[in-house]
């Protein structure tokens, strides 16, 4: 999980000083040392680190914090209010333009993940706002990205324009925009070339493609994973390019952080999305806000309200209150409901939004074994006749052995499922008609 290990550390220093009630200008300056190690050790830039520490010290010392009754939540809210800041203060979203079609001008250096990344900036355009994305393949250099780039297209449902790996990138980009403009594409989004390193042939290259384009947005993709190396690929394309954001790649990884901490404060450009897992949905907007109070443990519960608002279907919402007020929620609902919640992500990914939960929680939870056990649930179910499902009560020892077979599980394993669905039915008959749509009222408040 990204930032981990800063999280740990920096959780631990305020702890420590929560214990301790009113504070000493020696106990803020130890605090901050070990803040400032825990920050280098991230691969947090050293430049930044000195700005974030010292910025924290000047408002720490101050009056008001050493004379409060909770200094240390004082220094933490300073903290959260300080990380936020540095990462850009707020969620910077993608502009587009009033006359489409948009032009998105995705770069990076070779392995960043820049085209996966269009595949996954597809698809979010494509559920959240209705867009008909075109991918255009203007890597012409690198094995196989053609090909790539025309199989994301093909699973996220996005048309894809290339001209082969003989015809310019340039010319390849003007062509796409034109073919955009007479078939409604909007944006277009472009899928450049990269190196192993900075070298002058990439830049002018990229050069050429925004003047005859003239996007709307030249996105930088950096990995998350190579640390200060991606702080110093940042300074470097921004000076030549000046690029308008930045989409960090492979945020899931075992990282560090020191990327998302340094980036915005060192080229000024935002974070706008971030990729939190493999899958081609797992591309979220930046919001700098929460991810400061995942750092601290203080929990992400906005963006497990946003999760949980995509993955539950009204109309279907409306249909289980019906049944439950009915007494007819089966096995099927069961498995709708089911489904529904695995939208919103991993156990590990729900879990880590809560606030006060920490890794060694985490860890306690086995996530990797209960993902083992959702996965048999859902095959338990599937192995189960329409009628078996609607009536589980039929399903008897030889159904039992035919079920567990089918799904390769234990008999002990569908006891155990009919066991927690009774006692499931025996909830919902409690539950008034009422109480789900007040829960969808609610979350929507939180927006």
């Amino acid at each position: 999980m990204a930032f981990e290990s800063l999280g740990d550390k920096l959780q631990g220093v305020f702890k420590k000083l929560r214990s301790r009630g009113k504070l000493s200008e020696k106990d803020i300056k130890d605090a901050m040392r070990e803040v400032k190690l825990a920050l280098l050790e991230a691969d947090v830039n050293f430049k930044v680190v000195k700005h974030f520490v010292n910025s924290i010290s000047e408002k720490a010392v101050g009056q008001e914090v050493m004379e409060s009754l909770t200094p240390g939540q004082q220094i933490v809210k300073i903290v959260n209010d300080e990380l936020t800041a540095l990462m850009g203060g707020e969620c910077s979203r993608l502009e587009f333009n009033n006359k489409p079609p948009t032009v998105f001008m995705l770069c990076g250096l070779q392995g960043a993940g820049k085209t996966t990344a269009c595949g996954k900036l597809a698809k979010n355009l494509i559920k959240t706002m209705g867009k008909r994305p075109l991918l255009v393949a203007a890597d012409v250099y690198r094995p196989a990205a053609v090909k790539q780039l025309e199989v994301l297209g093909e699973q996220v449902k996005a048309a894809v324009f290339s001209m082969g790996t003989d015809v310019s990138p340039v010319e390849i980009a003007k062509k796409a925009v034109e073919h955009a403009k007479q078939h409604g594409n909007d944006p277009v989004i472009i899928d450049t070339a990269g190196r192993l390193h900075i070298d002058e042939q990439l830049m002018d290259e990229l050069k050429a493609i925004k003047s005859a384009v003239n996007p709307t947005e030249i996105l930088l993709v950096v990995d998350a994973m190579t640390g200060q190396d991606a702080v110093n690929v940042s300074e470097s394309f921004n000076n030549e390019l000046d690029i308008t954001g930045v989409i960090l790649s492979k945020l899931d990884g075992d990282t560090r952080g020191g990327a998302a901490l340094s980036v915005k404060h060192v080229t000024g450009k935002p974070i706008k999305l971030a990729s939190v897992g493999e899958k081609l949905g797992d591309l979220e907007p930046f919001h700098p806000e929460r991810m400061a109070s995942r750092i601290l443990g203080m929990g992400d519960v906005l963006t497990l309200i946003d999760k949980a608002q995509e993955a539950i279907d009204e109309k279907k919402a409306a249909e289980l209150e019906q049944k439950i007020k009915d007494q007819s929620f089966d096995l099927d609902d069961f498995l709708e409901q089911f489904k529904q919640i695995r939208k919103m992500g991993s156990i590990a990914q729900i879990i880590g939004m809560l606030p006060g939960v920490d890794k060694k929680m985490l860890d306690m939870v086995d996530t990797e074994e209960n993902e083992k056990r959702l996965v048999h649930i859902e095959a338990i179910i599937q192995s189960m006749t329409k009628e078996e499902r609607r009536k589980p009560q039929i399903i008897g020892a030889n159904r039992k052995v035919r079920i567990a077979k089918g799904s390769g599980t234990r008999v002990q394993d569908v006891n155990q499922l009919l066991k927690q669905f009774a006692e499931m039915q025996k909830m919902m008959k409690q539950l008034s008609g009422g109480k789900q749509q007040k829960m969808l009222k609610r979350l929507r408040k939180f927006r």
